[in-house]
């Protein structure tokens, strides 16, 4: 990844790769990709001059030369053949979360994972890091109103990332602090049963450097919210323990 001085996307408009491809960018890489559809990422993407070819423009066999390729998951399914040409070319081929997890390792992670709440929970959680001069870098499944884009680039050691939990993604990530907003039966194309689900999350906080804390009990230090329901206060008190850690 390091080595990597051109990367191409599969899926680049997808809402978390599109971050991804975004971070690269800043890094000094050469990055483009194909997608299937438009949309507010690739108008993004565009704009900061990544190079988007409309998966219809890219011709059988004609797909650009890379040192990587990273891939949507999603595109398993909808450019199956996309993938599979990328790695008769012989150079490393990696899925968003496994190049993720890699990158990460270079970072102190906050890694925000749980079956509801994950991307509004990243993104308080990131706000308040940038409030406080703590200067992060940025991974969210969504636009954030405060950077308008759904990633942020950071100097500091640390890394807010969403990590979801489908196909098991989150382990990917040995975090600096773990959070897991709630567990509820998800997934289950992925997971055998709840239980299964629950090893999982077991698996990820085990994973984290901090000892568990229960976030419910900074429930009552929360403050009024611009944003409505108990739900967001449940965010919010996470958001506040993610803090209380980081001083």
């Amino acid at each position: 990844l390091l080595k990597a001085r051109k990367v191409f996307f599969i899926g680049i408009g997808g809402i978390g790769i599109s971050a991804l491809a975004q971070m690269m960018l800043a890094q000094g890489k050469e990055v483009s990709g194909v997608n299937d559809e438009e949309g507010e990422t690739t108008a993004l993407l565009r704009k900061l001059g990544i190079e988007v070819t409309a998966r219809l423009n890219l011709a059988v066999g004609a797909l650009p030369e890379a040192d990587l390729y990273v891939y949507s998951d999603a595109w398993l399914y909808r450019g199956p053949e996309i993938i599979e040409e990328a790695k008769k070319t012989g150079k490393p081929v990696m899925s968003y979360f496994e190049a993720l997890g890699e990158i990460s390792k270079n970072y102190k992670v906050i890694a925000i994972s749980g079956t509801h709440g994950k991307t509004t929970t990243t993104a308080m959680v990131a706000n308040v890091l940038v409030d406080a001069g703590l200067d992060p870098t940025v991974i969210v499944g969504s636009f954030v109103k405060s950077f308008k884009s759904n990633f942020r680039a950071g100097r500091s050691e640390y890394l807010v990332v969403e990590a979801d939990e489908f196909a098991r993604h989150m382990l990917h990530f040995h975090s600096y602090i773990g959070v897991v907003t709630n567990i509820e039966v998800d997934h289950l194309d992925t997971y055998k049963d709840l239980d299964d689900i629950k090893q999982t999350f077991k698996k990820f906080l085990a994973q984290s450097e901090h000892k568990i804390t229960n976030y419910e009990k900074y429930l009552e230090k929360v403050p009024k919210l611009s944003v409505p329901g108990e739900h967001n206060r449940m965010n919010a008190a996470a958001a506040l323990a993610v803090a209380e850690i980081l001083n």
